[in-house]
């Protein structure tokens, strides 16, 4: 039998409830939140059909300011579009521009600069090949803690159907960076932790601008070019696949122009380090040297600076403001050694630096450049005036005036003056000096003995008046 009690109370907790359902409040505030829960639900599924429906129909590729295209894209961006539709034209136009300026200075006064113009950070829209893309440039908060610079982002979006737009963008850009660069020479200089370009590219200087004395320089390229045909000889004998050179001599005798000029008969760029430049440290060195630049030459200045610097790594790490002469070593042929690399050393002083160093893995070829010879001086001069000197006269009396002053050695090979020599570098100033007029050149040839100058006279030009 039911407990009558049991009954009552569920009856009477129906008919609460039923109640409570009639009641015109509760009913409107269970349908608002129905409504509500079922908007909510309704929106949610919209943000993920839309988010799904994107990822299958947009494509998005991200570039960053670190990697190379990144200027590539940004000069082919500011590039002029062929005229479209009137809606087109009016939709794809870039109207947000930033200006990059490049400039040389001379006496603290802009000599030559280049302006280029383009687009600024936010979104863009442009059209390819009837295809259209949007193009967002963004600087984000964090920042590059070597060079303090902030990062930078290119994304460019399009339709998934369209993907293959980008192959053909990146080709026009990389294509359109060759032909910025072509005949010229790239010069690398580091940056924090990291190479950055040096100024605007420079001409290549033609190999035989660079006067050396006889037979030098070519045997110094086949060499090179040897080298650089032979990288699967290395691999096969398990021999790291780089080549060090140590070029040494005076001042002004065309250690780094003949580097510069060599760079550009095999159209690589040249990454340089100054040795004795305060801040490059043993880590850094070997970070830099272990990322350097595709196809580029590593010139190492001043290599006798690592020799002054022989202090020991203390307990932090620590081992000073320059390079170590062991950081060095360790840079060229440690285990951390990076490879496919061809180094130059220059120096003014061969004298004070270590066997350890000069030893093959490390410097596998020494040349010395030196003092003007007979040979440098007479192609120098059939360069600077051959046009109006046809018959070589005005040569042999500039030749035979260097002989008088014990500048050159004589026909015979012999010197009046044994302790007296003179640079390349000088004897270019004194045609420079003279551009049109080789007989003021011949009286003023004197002026290319090296003197030794008081400190008050060293204030003064060295150029002969």
């Amino acid at each position: 039998m039911s407990n009558p009690t049991s009954t009552s109370s569920a009856a009477t907790s129906f008919l609460g409830i039923d109640a409570l359902f009639n009641n015109p409040l509760f009913a409107g505030g269970i349908g608002l939140a129905g409504l509500g829960a079922a908007a909510a639900l309704a929106r949610r599924s919209a943000i993920q059909g839309a988010g799904l429906l994107k990822r299958r129909l947009i494509v998005n590729l991200e570039i960053s300011k670190q990697d190379d295209s990144y200027q590539w894209i940004l000069a082919w961006l500011s590039l002029p579009r062929p005229p479209g539709g009137f809606i087109a034209s009016k939709l794809t136009r870039i109207h947000h521009l930033s200006m990059k300026t490049t400039s040389r200075s001379a006496q603290n006064r802009p000599a030559h600069a280049h302006f280029f113009l383009q687009p600024g950070y936010g979104r863009h829209i442009i059209r390819h090949k009837n295809a259209y893309i949007s193009v967002n440039r963004e600087k984000q908060a964090s920042a590059n803690l070597n060079t303090g610079e902030p990062f930078e982002t290119v994304t460019l979006t399009t339709l998934y159907a369209h993907r293959h737009i980008f192959e053909d963008i990146f080709a026009e850009a990389h294509q359109l960076a060759v032909s910025a660069q072509e005949g010229k020479t790239i010069m690398y200089t580091s940056r924090g932790m990291e190479w950055a370009q040096f100024g605007e590219a420079r001409r290549k200087r033609p190999l035989h601008s660079v006067i050396l004395d006889r037979g030098i320089k070519e045997r110094i390229l086949d060499d090179v070019k040897d080298f650089m045909s032979r990288q699967q000889w290395y691999v096969d004998r398990g021999i790291p696949y780089r080549r060090g050179y140590l070029l040494y001599g005076p001042p002004g005798s065309g250690k780094s122009s003949f580097i510069q000029a060599l760079a550009g008969e095999l159209d690589f760029g040249v990454a340089i380090i100054n040795l004795s430049e305060r801040g490059i440290t043993d880590d850094k060195l070997a970070h830099l040297m272990t990322r350097l630049p595709p196809r580029s030459i590593l010139l190492l200045e001043d290599a006798d600076a690592a020799f002054m610097n022989r202090k020991q790594v203390e307990a932090d790490g620590y081992s000073g403001a320059t390079v170590t002469f062991s950081g060095l070593l360790n840079a060229l042929d440690g285990v951390a050694a990076g490879e496919e690399r061809i180094a130059f050393l220059t120096t003014n002083h061969i004298d004070r630096l270590d066997e350890a160093l000069i030893r093959p893995g490390r410097v596998d070829m020494t040349v010395r450049i030196g003092e003007a010879t007979r040979y440098q001086a007479a192609e120098m001069w059939d360069r600077f005036y051959g046009d109006i000197d046809k018959d070589g006269n005005g040569r042999q009396r500039f030749l035979k005036r260097l002989e008088e002053l014990g500048l050159v050695a004589s026909i015979d090979g012999d010197t009046k003056k044994k302790n007296l020599h003179t640079s390349t570098a000088a004897i270019q100033g004194l045609f420079l000096f003279n551009k049109d007029d080789m007989d003021g050149a011949i009286e003023m040839a004197e002026g290319l003995i090296p003197r030794i100058y008081e400190p008050e006279a060293q204030k003064g030009i060295t150029v002969p008046a």
